[in-house]
């Protein structure tokens, strides 16, 4: 199992107890999703190891406490913590016509309703409270909320993420990219 056939389901974030438990913090809109989850892979030194889980306890803000097989002393626990979790792609939930996963628009044209297409998703960046939509576009980064009334759907056949970008958004990017030069210039 390799990470490009993988999603990034969240990241044990600390022990729990003495007896060997960990924490998952799990990035998804739905913990409970996933509460039957019966194995998930860890990253462990850019290897993707699998684990079985005897018992996941959903908690609030998409936390679980989880007890892996073979885990079984706060040792082996702590050397988990801050590890990456993984699931197979296959797992994921099938999604209604319109919707995404941010791996999946990776290298989609991106066509606002106004200006007509402007460029190409390079990443997606999840930051606390906001997740943002990297596009190339004129030789600039330009960084796109992902917000509903902004990103409004992708067309997986044709490989097209449709938004409404608001005013002046790419101004802000190239105005920026202008200021950076005539101030190397000086």
């Amino acid at each position: 199992m390799t990470q490009d056939n993988c999603f990034l389901l969240g990241y044990i974030v600390r022990t729990h107890g003495m007896s060997g438990n960990v924490v998952f913090f799990m990035d998804v809109d739905d913990a409970y999703d996933y509460d039957d989850l019966e194995t998930v892979f860890v990253e462990l030194k850019g290897e993707l190891v699998p684990y079985f889980i005897d018992d996941l306890n959903i908690q609030k803000q998409n936390n679980a406490i989880v007890s892996l097989e073979e885990v079984d002393t706060i040792e082996k626990a702590q050397a988990l913590v801050g590890a990456s979790l993984y699931l197979p792609l296959d797992e994921l939930e099938e999604l209604e016509e319109g919707k995404f996963y941010y791996h999946e628009i990776k290298g989609y044209q991106v066509l606002d309703k106004e200006l007509g297409m402007l460029g190409i998703v390079r990443e997606v960046y999840s930051l606390n409270g906001q997740d943002l939509i990297s596009m190339d576009y004129k030789g600039a980064e330009v960084l796109i909320p992902t917000a509903h009334d902004i990103v409004l759907k992708a067309d997986k056949e044709q490989n097209t993420l449709f938004v409404n970008l608001p005013e002046g958004l790419l101004d802000v990017y190239l105005n920026d990219e202008s200021e950076n030069i005539a101030d190397d210039a000086d």
